[in-house]
């Protein structure tokens, strides 16, 4: 068993460091990594420094409005797309909608709007409706099932 007085580190693991500007016969002499004069080879620039125009992060519009953290996305379905796809008496629900193309993933939340004309019996559950989706659906003798989210919507 070896003492920790013995121990080193892997082979190859430590290199020697590099000594910049100490001759030609070094490999890093005459302009030492630096390039051919100018300002870059003469002294310090800034990080980001754009040669005296306006740096970028300077002409970008700053902190306009915010991103609430807990926002809830829906998915937008209108009245009239159910009324082409659907016929009296039919259940839409999301599982459907994703079945028939009306929304790509299973998991996205949906919210039924108004927009459009509104004539079939049709019983829809969805996350969300609007006023007057909802009035549309039950003036024409559907019904209107909200689904609960793990999301919280």
């Amino acid at each position: 068993m070896t003492g920790l007085h013995e121990l080193k580190p892997a082979r190859g693991s430590k290199r020697p460091r590099r000594r910049v500007g100490r001759g030609d016969g070094s490999g890093r002499g005459t302009y030492s990594g630096k390039g051919n004069k100018g300002q870059a080879a003469r002294g310090k620039v800034p990080y980001l420094f754009e040669g005296g125009q306006l740096p970028l992060i300077k002409r970008l519009p700053h902190m306009r409005g915010f991103t609430p953290l807990n926002r809830v996305e829906y998915l937008p379905v209108n009245l009239a797309k159910l009324e082409s796809l659907f016929e009296s008496g039919d259940d839409v629900t999301p599982e459907i909608l994703h079945e028939r193309r009306v929304v790509r993933r299973k998991k996205d939340l949906i919210k039924v709007l108004g927009g459009g004309d509104f004539t079939k019996k049709i019983n829809v559950s969805a996350h969300a409706f609007s006023q007057t989706a909802r009035e549309k659906i039950e003036k024409a003798g559907g019904t209107v099932t909200v689904i609960g989210t793990a999301k919280g919507g």
